[in-house]
């Protein structure tokens, strides 16, 4: 499963979470379903295959199988975020070195 697969799949579960959802930018992917579960539904875009879960209250026009052509509509919700510890590193312009010039 790819990152970007793997991102799509959590951000799409939280579809059903009004609250977020109604804050999310919308998204679109469109090509043959290559797989489907009760959960998930995978479209094949170009060659990456994209991974988006679905739930009972996602909303499907006709019936989907493997092959047709679809546009899903997802949008991305973190679902947590972690915040690091730690010290800035240093601007790759600066590398470290102070602004002014050494003294001979």
């Amino acid at each position: 499963m790819t990152t970007r697969s793997l991102l799509l799949a959590v951000a799409a579960m939280r579809l059903s979470t009004a609250t977020f959802a109604a804050d999310a930018r919308t998204y679109q992917v469109t090509g043959p379903v290559v797989d489907m579960t009760g959960d998930t539904i995978t479209v094949q875009k170009g060659k990456d295959k994209w991974e988006i879960s679905k739930s009972a209250d996602t909303k499907t026009s006709g019936e989907v199988k493997k092959g047709d052509k679809v546009t899903v509509m997802y949008r991305m919700t973190a679902t947590s975020i972690e915040a690091k510890s730690g010290a800035a590193k240093p601007s790759a312009k600066s590398h470290g070195k102070s602004a002014a010039p050494a003294a001979y």
